[in-house]
Protein backbone atom coordinates (compact mmCIF):
# COMPACT_ATOMS: atom_id res chain seq x y z
CA UNK A 1 0.00 0.00 0.00
CA UNK A 2 1.41 3.38 -0.98
CA UNK A 3 1.51 6.39 1.32
CA UNK A 4 -0.41 8.36 -1.30
CA UNK A 5 -3.35 5.95 -0.89
CA UNK A 6 -4.04 7.36 2.59
CA UNK A 7 -7.16 9.19 1.45
CA UNK A 8 -8.89 5.80 1.01
CA UNK A 9 -7.30 4.00 3.98
CA UNK A 10 -8.90 2.79 7.16
CA UNK A 11 -7.82 3.69 10.71
CA UNK A 12 -5.40 0.73 11.18
CA UNK A 13 -3.62 1.61 7.92
CA UNK A 14 -3.42 5.28 8.89
CA UNK A 15 -2.06 4.29 12.30
CA UNK A 16 0.63 2.15 10.64
CA UNK A 17 1.74 5.06 8.46
CA UNK A 18 1.83 7.41 11.45
CA UNK A 19 3.88 4.92 13.46
CA UNK A 20 6.38 4.70 10.60
CA UNK A 21 6.78 8.49 10.59
CA UNK A 22 6.67 8.94 14.37
CA UNK A 23 10.42 9.47 14.88
CA UNK A 24 10.59 12.20 12.26
CA UNK A 25 7.33 13.70 13.46
CA UNK A 26 8.62 13.89 17.03
CA UNK A 27 11.85 15.54 15.85
CA UNK A 28 9.85 18.17 13.94
CA UNK A 29 7.46 18.69 16.86
CA UNK A 30 10.43 19.12 19.18
CA UNK A 31 11.84 21.76 16.86
CA UNK A 32 8.50 23.55 16.52
CA UNK A 33 8.12 23.54 20.32
CA UNK A 34 11.58 25.04 20.87
CA UNK A 35 12.90 21.75 22.27
CA UNK A 36 10.32 21.57 25.05
CA UNK A 37 9.87 17.80 25.21
CA UNK A 38 6.63 17.86 27.17
CA UNK A 39 5.02 20.36 24.81
CA UNK A 40 6.26 18.42 21.76
CA UNK A 41 4.67 15.25 23.11
CA UNK A 42 1.42 17.11 23.79
CA UNK A 43 1.42 18.61 20.30
CA UNK A 44 1.98 15.20 18.70
CA UNK A 45 -0.84 13.71 20.72
CA UNK A 46 -3.17 16.51 19.61
CA UNK A 47 -2.06 16.03 15.98
CA UNK A 48 -2.70 12.30 16.09
CA UNK A 49 -6.13 12.89 17.60
CA UNK A 50 -6.96 15.45 14.89
CA UNK A 51 -6.03 12.90 12.25
CA UNK A 52 -7.76 9.90 13.79
CA UNK A 53 -10.92 11.89 14.56
CA UNK A 54 -11.03 13.20 10.98
CA UNK A 55 -10.44 16.85 11.94
CA UNK A 56 -7.36 16.86 9.71
CA UNK A 57 -7.95 15.02 6.45
CA UNK A 58 -5.24 14.04 3.99
CA UNK A 59 -6.28 15.20 0.53
CA UNK A 60 -3.36 13.85 -1.48
CA UNK A 61 -2.16 17.25 -2.71
CA UNK A 62 1.21 16.67 -1.03
CA UNK A 63 3.12 13.76 0.43
CA UNK A 64 1.99 12.29 3.73
CA UNK A 65 5.11 13.49 5.55
CA UNK A 66 4.67 17.03 4.24
CA UNK A 67 1.01 17.03 5.25
CA UNK A 68 1.80 15.65 8.71
CA UNK A 69 4.56 18.21 9.29
CA UNK A 70 2.27 21.08 8.35
CA UNK A 71 -0.30 19.88 10.89
CA UNK A 72 2.42 19.60 13.53
CA UNK A 73 3.69 23.10 12.80
CA UNK A 74 0.22 24.64 12.91
CA UNK A 75 -0.71 22.76 16.08
CA UNK A 76 2.50 23.85 17.79
CA UNK A 77 1.68 27.44 16.90
CA UNK A 78 -1.87 27.04 18.24
CA UNK A 79 -0.57 25.60 21.51
CA UNK A 80 2.01 28.35 21.87
CA UNK A 81 -0.69 30.97 21.29
CA UNK A 82 -3.01 29.24 23.74
CA UNK A 83 -0.33 29.12 26.44
CA UNK A 84 0.60 32.76 25.82
CA UNK A 85 -3.01 33.90 26.07
CA UNK A 86 -3.53 31.80 29.18
CA UNK A 87 -0.46 33.41 30.75
CA UNK A 88 -1.74 36.89 29.89
CA UNK A 89 -5.20 36.19 31.32
CA UNK A 90 -3.96 34.46 34.45
CA UNK A 91 -0.42 35.70 35.17
CA UNK A 92 -0.67 34.61 38.80
CA UNK A 93 -1.00 30.95 37.75
CA UNK A 94 2.40 29.45 37.12
CA UNK A 95 2.88 25.84 36.16
CA UNK A 96 6.14 24.05 36.89
CA UNK A 97 5.76 22.00 33.71
CA UNK A 98 5.87 25.14 31.55
CA UNK A 99 9.65 25.11 31.73
CA UNK A 100 11.75 23.03 29.44
CA UNK A 101 13.12 19.93 31.08
CA UNK A 102 16.91 19.77 31.23
CA UNK A 103 18.44 17.04 29.09
CA UNK A 104 19.51 13.91 30.93
CA UNK A 105 23.18 13.22 31.60
CA UNK A 106 23.01 10.37 29.09
CA UNK A 107 21.75 12.68 26.36
CA UNK A 108 24.40 15.27 27.16
CA UNK A 109 27.17 12.69 26.92
CA UNK A 110 26.05 11.50 23.50
CA UNK A 111 25.77 14.96 22.00
CA UNK A 112 28.89 15.76 20.02
CA UNK A 113 30.68 19.09 20.17
CA UNK A 114 30.08 19.66 16.46
CA UNK A 115 26.35 19.11 16.93
CA UNK A 116 26.36 21.58 19.80
CA UNK A 117 28.12 24.19 17.71
CA UNK A 118 25.68 23.64 14.84
CA UNK A 119 22.69 24.02 17.16
CA UNK A 120 24.09 27.25 18.58
CA UNK A 121 24.63 28.60 15.09
CA UNK A 122 21.11 27.56 14.07
CA UNK A 123 19.64 29.24 17.16
CA UNK A 124 21.08 32.57 16.01
CA UNK A 125 19.17 32.40 12.74
CA UNK A 126 15.67 33.81 12.30
CA UNK A 127 12.91 31.29 13.10
CA UNK A 128 11.85 30.75 9.48
CA UNK A 129 15.43 29.97 8.41
CA UNK A 130 15.73 27.49 11.28
CA UNK A 131 12.57 25.74 10.16
CA UNK A 132 13.71 25.49 6.54
CA UNK A 133 17.09 24.05 7.51
CA UNK A 134 15.50 21.60 9.94
CA UNK A 135 13.02 20.32 7.36
CA UNK A 136 15.56 20.03 4.55
CA UNK A 137 18.56 18.66 6.45
CA UNK A 138 17.09 16.82 9.44
CA UNK A 139 13.81 15.62 7.96
CA UNK A 140 15.01 15.10 4.36
CA UNK A 141 12.14 17.04 2.81
CA UNK A 142 12.60 18.67 -0.56
CA UNK A 143 12.37 22.43 -0.90
CA UNK A 144 8.89 22.03 -2.38
CA UNK A 145 7.76 19.77 0.48
CA UNK A 146 9.24 22.16 3.02
CA UNK A 147 7.33 25.06 1.46
CA UNK A 148 4.09 23.08 1.66
CA UNK A 149 4.73 22.06 5.27
CA UNK A 150 5.47 25.66 6.26
CA UNK A 151 2.64 27.14 4.22
CA UNK A 152 4.94 29.49 2.27
CA UNK A 153 6.10 29.72 -1.33
CA UNK A 154 8.94 27.70 -2.79
CA UNK A 155 10.73 30.98 -3.53
CA UNK A 156 10.61 31.94 0.14
CA UNK A 157 12.07 28.59 1.16
CA UNK A 158 14.90 29.01 -1.36
CA UNK A 159 15.66 32.48 -0.03
CA UNK A 160 15.85 31.16 3.52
Amino acid sequence: MQIDDLTDMDIPAIRAQLEELHGSAYGWALHCCRHDRTLAEDVLQIVYLKILEGKAAFDGRSGLKTWLFSIIRNTAREEHRRKTLWGLRFPFLHHADDHQAAPSIEESIHESERDSMFRRALARLPRRQQEVLHLVFYQDLTIEESAAAMGITVGSVRVH
